[in-house]
């Protein structure tokens, strides 16, 4: 393919070998113009010196000497002194040639330096343009982190003080139950006595396994299960819960997913509060569908019901500690659950099922027998 560069370079070369033909051309008593295409042959060395730098600029100087020589020979047969005065031109085309683009090969290196310094400091600052960024996200996470964790301290301070008068509350009002038989007026009070501080009891449970840790303690080793036998036992566990609404419970584990192992005590835990928030979700009658499956890097357990699902603008904070989009709810079990899945590298997503309602993901990465705690 012929380039723009070698276009030039031969369009230069023509016309050097053009003022030579005008030279043999011309007689020689003609000085005027012998003298005007002699410096004529100026510009295209000039030119390809530029263009082209020391290589160029010589080769098109040798191209006008050698176009000039048969003049040379019409001016040694009429004035020898006038031939020397002619010859010493060729020195001045390989002088002008060889200079100039001396000259030109050393500011195009210049430049191309310059040019590719520019390209590294702008490079160096977008990288330190997105790592001063990266740098107040962190300050901005841990700012958060900490207003976090002083208030996690608060929170289970306040839980604990809670709990001692409320087992208190608690053990009266089991008194006062007895007391009343079931026909009397005041025993509907005292059960909603209870029942209230049954919730309250609920709420501040929350509260402190939020606040706690959910680090495996150092040199105990997880008790490890199938997922699908930790999910047979919590759907078990809360068969009363689903029998109450008449809730249709589905567990799915094709093919191989059978083997997917799982620490029993804390992601019975996650199991628990994704299931407990979809029967809470469904209309009486409603459908609750747990399905296994595998990714390339990742084990997925998906939890998905036919109820009003969460709107996308809602994702983000779902997950957010004391968000809850109940009216009663504290706001911590889909905090704690991430926590818990989090501490073992993995992850979990919200979205919308095929049955209409909303969809929980749990990731955990996959290892060929079980994963392990990080």
């Amino acid at each position: 393919m012929v380039t723009k560069s070698t276009i030039h370079f031969t369009l230069l070369a023509l016309i050097l070998l053009g003022i030579g033909a005008l030279h043999h051309l011309t007689p020689g008593d003609k000085i005027l113009f012998h003298e005007t295409y002699r410096r004529l042959s100026y510009v295209p060395i000039v030119m390809g010196a530029l263009f082209f730098g020391v290589r160029g600029g010589l080769a098109l100087a040798l191209l006008a000497s050698l176009s000039f020589i048969p003049h040379l020979h019409i001016f040694h047969e009429m004035h020898y002194e006038f031939y020397l005065g002619e010859l010493s031109e060729i020195l001045l085309y390989l002088a002008a040639g060889g200079g100039i683009g001396y000259i030109a090969s050393r500011e195009s290196r210049l430049r191309e330096k310059y040019q590719d310094l520019s390209e590294r400091l702008e490079r160096s600052y977008h990288r330190l343009h997105k790592e001063a960024e990266l740098l107040l996200q962190v300050e901005e996470q841990l700012r958060a982190s900490q207003k976090l964790s002083a208030l996690g301290q608060l929170s289970a301070s306040l839980a604990h003080e809670i709990k001692n008068p409320l087992a208190s509350i608690k053990g009266t009002a089991e008194i006062f139950l007895d007391e009343f038989p079931e026909e009397h007026p005041k025993r509907e009070f005292v059960e909603i006595l209870l029942k209230e501080t049954a919730r309250l009891n609920s709420t501040v449970e929350e509260v402190l396994n939020f606040s706690r840790s959910q680090q495996q303690v150092k040199g105990t080793q997880p008790q490890r299960e199938k997922a699908v036998v930790v999910l047979q036992r919590v759907i078990t566990l809360l068969d009363n819960t689903f029998h109450k609404k008449r809730l249709k419970v589905a567990l799915e584990a094709p093919g191989d997913c059978g083997d997917i192992w799982v620490d029993a005590d804390k992601m019975a835990q996650v199991f628990i509060n994704l299931l407990l928030n979809a029967a809470e979700a469904v209309s009486p009658a409603g459908h609750i569908v747990v399905r296994l499956g595998r990714e390339e890097a990742f084990s997925t357990i998906a939890f998905a019901d036919d109820g009003p699902g969460i709107p996308a603008r809602d994702y983000e904070r779902v997950f957010v500690p004391f968000y809850s989009g109940k009216g009663e709810g504290t706001g911590l079990g889909l905090a704690i659950s991430a926590k818990i899945v989090e501490s073992y590298h993995g992850k979990i997503s919200v979205g919308r099922s095929e049955l209409g309602g909303a969809l929980f993901i749990v990731y955990l990465p996959r290892q060929d027998v079980s994963y392990s705690h990080g």
